[in-house]
């Protein structure tokens, strides 16, 4: 009887993958991808007031802060070697209005934010969005017009919210209302301020995605949104209209490009990548967060694992870091090893 190793080395030419899976050392040793908390940046919610934990409902473990816890977590976020955070305010009601105004305001919260957590952990980075939607009566990410978003007012006021930013210590400015034309005015605009070493973080890739729902429940724009996003974000069908959004961006002058939502379009997140070579990040949205909780929750996964899966996936698929509500439970579990 012919022996079967010999019948299977003859099909497979002496090729035995699972020789480089045999032991825990092989498989480190040849790992292609790696996850480190270096490669964590975590988004945050912040409202007025003092003393302020306030849990979100849709996503279970994150909580809305004060400034002051915020300080209070930026703490623990540098200690465990995170390297930044973004912050995304939830104001009151009453300073809301059509065009957003309340981004003008050189003391509004996410420049309060900004200005508290850089003198006490000066060490961690600030990223800084300034898109309008957190500060709009209508939801919308730009100043309405009728039925209409207007571009360039919209990035004129963008301009004038990025430099407060900077003045305030942000030290990466995170334009997410897809306006066109926005990353070179907010060039332009931080560089004529004396902000030129305050970095761009586009938005290149923003989706018009079902994910963002707990996102809106967590700022507040859920029940205020008038009509729907599609003429200023891409279309999940949409591939190459997404490299020609970025490659306007990367134009303009971009320093780093960003995939929103995140595990959805792995495939974006790698065509940027290999497009452009600049520094690229995905968000894994508050969607995507929820989903992997909720699971975890009734048990039908194993939710560490499937986190610690899911990040690595992004560096997979040539992110050089992550925006997630895994940040510090991830960088927690790095710590052990």
């Amino acid at each position: 009887m012919q022996d079967k190793t010999h019948l299977v080395d003859e099909i497979t030419g002496h090729r035995r993958m699972r020789r480089n899976r045999k032991a825990d050392w092989t498989r480190r040793l040849v790992q292609e991808s790696r996850l480190t908390v270096d490669d964590l940046i975590w988004p945050v919610f912040i409202v007025p007031g003092s003393n302020i934990l306030d849990p979100i409902p849709a996503m279970p473990g994150v909580n809305r802060m004060s400034v002051d816890k915020l300080v209070e977590a930026a703490k623990e976020a540098a200690d465990l070697g995170i390297p930044a955070i973004a912050t995304f305010p939830n104001i009151e009601m009453e300073l809301r209005d059509e065009t957003g105004s309340n981004a003008l305001e050189a003391n509004n919260l996410i420049n309060q934010a900004t200005i508290a957590v850089k003198k006490a952990v000066p060490n961690i980075g600030m990223i800084t969005d300034v898109a309008l939607d957190p500060f709009t009566s209508h939801g919308h990410d730009g100043i309405l017009r009728g039925d209409e978003i207007v571009n360039d007012e919209t990035v004129e006021q963008v301009v004038k919210a990025a430099i407060l930013q900077a003045e305030a210590g942000s030290d990466i400015i995170s334009p997410s209302e897809m306006m066109d034309g926005r990353i070179g005015a907010i060039r332009r605009g931080l560089d004529a301020a004396g902000h030129q070493n305050v970095g761009i973080m586009s938005y290149a890739t923003k989706f018009a995605s079902g994910y963002y729902g707990p996102y809106r429940e967590a700022i507040s724009t859920a029940g205020l949104l008038k009509g729907d996003k599609n003429s200023y974000y891409i279309s999940p069908a949409n591939g190459m209209e997404a490299i020609r959004d970025a490659a306007l961006d990367v134009e303009e002058g971009a320093d780093m490009l960003m995939v929103k939502p995140g595990l959805p379009y792995l495939d974006i997140c790698w065509r940027l990548k290999e497009n452009f070579g600049l520094p690229t990040f995905a968000y894994q949205v508050s969607g995507e967060y929820t989903q992997i909780k909720a699971a975890a929750m009734n048990g039908w996964i194993d939710g560490e694992r499937v986190m610690m899966e899911t990040l690595l996936c992004f560096k997979r698929a040539g992110c050089d870091g992550v925006l997630t509500y895994f940040a510090i439970e991830a960088a927690r579990k790095l710590a052990k090893g």
